[in-house]
């Protein structure tokens, strides 16, 4: 049966607010959180970018949810190495309950080490490089590594959860359905596409979960709801590589005029209708999705959480 669990936003929200939303989808009946992981937020307007690390922990003791990365990039910004000490601790602090999710990033985050960005390619070589090394560390043995894009000089991790966290690999095309299905312990997507959870599954991901996200935005007005959507979250909707390729938030803002509220309201249910949302849900469940997560948009938090508690969780799970 598919689970559904709230996608934590720390680009729109602090990390004090993002621990209340961890509780408030808890007592509305999600079944696990998701927290985004970015040094910059996408649009100036979205105001925030906390520490993921330092909220998850606080997570932790505020919520029982399992709680994953959607999604850490472990190439340039941060060293595998460190990564995998912050998942092994937080795999400790919540008992097991966390998911690594990772990716081969954008360059709105990874620049401020190193503005020398590699491509897709190249990235997914670094990604599946950087895993294999997060695994030696989390079996507590002494690792060196020289590799083609990391080093690594006498190292051990010392506090360990009793099984190392599961780590899911995110992806948006083909060839990175493929490596997630070879190198993954599950697949991450956000859009509902059944065509790359088949490509996932027959390159190795067969048994293995499937974790897919989308953005909402209840209110009591769908056209003022849609207008917040496209306010806020514009930058999605942003034809072609951009979203890869480009460094700082203002430049995503510079190409918000790409996008319409049509093309936004084509992706994101918006509004007072528990039928509008619960179809979205549904598309995931559809294409093959074990867990989907959902983001509620703007500051309706709270009106949004009773919404999908009273109406909409009890129709995509048949009650």
């Amino acid at each position: 049966m598919t689970r559904f669990g709230y996608f934590l936003s720390c680009e729109e929200h602090g990390p004090g607010e993002l621990v209340r939303q961890a509780r408030l989808a808890e007592e509305a009946g999600f079944e696990a959180l998701w927290i985004s992981d970015h040094f910059h937020p996408w649009l100036e307007e979205q105001g925030q970018a906390s520490f993921v690390w330092t909220v998850i922990g606080a997570i932790a003791e505020a919520t029982s949810l399992p709680i994953g990365t959607a999604v850490t990039c472990p190439l340039v910004r941060t060293h595998p190495a460190v990564i995998a000490q912050a998942a092994a601790t937080t795999a400790v602090l919540t008992g097991g309950r966390f998911v690594l999710g990772v990716g081969t990033g954008e360059l709105l985050n990874e620049h401020i080490i190193d503005s020398r960005w590699p491509p897709a390619a190249k990235r997914r070589e670094m990604l599946e490089e950087a895993i294999g090394l997060m695994r030696r560390l989390f079996t507590g043995r002494l690792v060196t590594h020289r590799g083609e894009h990391y080093s690594l000089d006498t190292a051990r991790l010392y506090t360990l959860p009793d099984e190392p966290p599961p780590i899911y690999v995110s992806g948006f095309g083909n060839k990175a359905a493929t490596l997630a299905g070879r190198i993954g312990d599950g697949f991450i997507c956000m859009a509902p596409i059944p065509d790359l959870v088949s490509v996932f599954r027959d390159a190795g991901g067969a048994g293995k979960p499937v974790q897919g996200g989308l953005k909402a935005c209840w209110g009591t007005d769908a056209d003022a709801a849609l207008r917040t959507a496209h306010r806020l979250w514009a930058s999605d909707y942003i034809p072609g590589e951009a979203n890869q390729l480009l460094p700082l938030p203002r430049q995503f803002d510079q190409l918000k005029a790409l996008v319409t509220e049509d093309m936004v309201a084509e992706r994101v249910p918006c509004g007072p209708d528990p039928q509008v949302h619960a179809r979205a849900l549904r598309e995931y469940v559809d294409a093959g999705y074990d867990d989907v997560f959902v983001q509620q948009i703007g500051p309706e938090q709270d009106g949004f959480f009773d919404f999908y508690a009273r109406e909409v969780l009890p129709l995509v799970r048949g009650a």
